[in-house]
């Protein structure tokens, strides 16, 4: 069996949220550039720009401006992207924000602003909005169109934030996470009897732009750097693999799976 059949997923439609840069838009240029079709959504009009000019030339690509966290918003999006390619054959759930601040800083010190009891219900909302909710919301629209296509991939981008706690990291991001993980086992029982076919990506350190850049502070890589058994942070394009692997026909008896991709950082500290 040749790779180019293992991995082939030409011509199929995928859309990718969060899909303006990072993950979701290494996600999206590994697909395009194998020749599946792509619409990029991201609630940043100027940054889904920016990718579009990223992505390999010739590829057909189009995107949406959409905020994943508005209901109606995703599923007409949803609609439109599957007027435009005729249907859906994959969705990345890739969208969302920063964990904010944990209950210990770098240092090791007690933060006050990331206390348990001081949580903001605000930033509880915002987390499990964006991280939860809107990830139910995207399998939703995904297996209302594929369900009468016949079958389909879904991807959840989880964290491995649902496999381990974390110090530095808030509690809101930590449950939503650990949620969306059991979501997506569950949504895969359910959904197996229409060849839909959910799994999860489980990231550790990778330096994107979520939290406004904060994965390329120097203080908090050395962190990652520290903690991660391979001693270094992942570049977004080292999620390509996995994200064409899961896309493709070499997939298509998994489901239910959550594949962490870390470093060794869930392994423990090593030297």
């Amino acid at each position: 069996m040749r790779a180019e059949d293992l991995f082939d997923v030409k011509g199929a439609a995928v859309i990718v949220t969060g899909g303006a840069s990072g993950i979701g838009l290494a996600c999206a240029q590994v697909l395009a550039a194998n020749g599946a079709r792509v619409t990029l959504m991201d609630k940043n009009a100027d940054a889904l720009q920016q990718a579009l000019e990223q992505m390999p030339k010739g590829s057909a690509v189009r995107s949406d401006a959409v905020d994943v966290a508005k209901r109606t918003d995703l599923d007409r999006a949803f609609d439109r992207a599957a007027q435009a390619f005729g249907w859906i054959d994959a969705v990345f759930a890739n969208a969302g924000i920063g964990g904010g601040p944990g209950f210990l800083g770098l240092d090791g010190a007690r933060r006050p602003e990331g206390a348990f009891e001081d949580i903001a219900d605000e930033r509880w909302d915002a987390t499990v909005d964006n991280h939860l909710t809107s990830v139910f919301w995207t399998i939703q629209a995904a297996a209302r169109h594929m369900k009468t296509n016949g079958g389909g991939r879904i991807v959840v981008t989880t964290s491995i934030a649902a496999l381990k706690t974390e110090a530095v990291v808030g509690a809101p991001y930590m449950a939503a996470k650990a949620a969306a993980a059991h979501l997506v086992r569950q949504s895969a029982l359910e959904l197996a009897r229409y060849n839909i076919q959910v799994n999860a990506i489980a990231p550790g350190p990778f330096l994107t732009n979520i939290s406004g850049g904060r994965m390329h502070d120097p203080a908090v890589r050395r962190h990652h750097e520290r903690a991660v058994p391979l001693k270094r942070m992942a570049e977004p394009d080292e999620i390509m693999g996995l994200a064409l692997f899961l896309a493709s026909p070499s997939a298509k008896y998994m489901t239910g799976a959550q594949v962490v991709i870390d470093g060794g950082a869930t392994l423990g500290f090593a030297d």
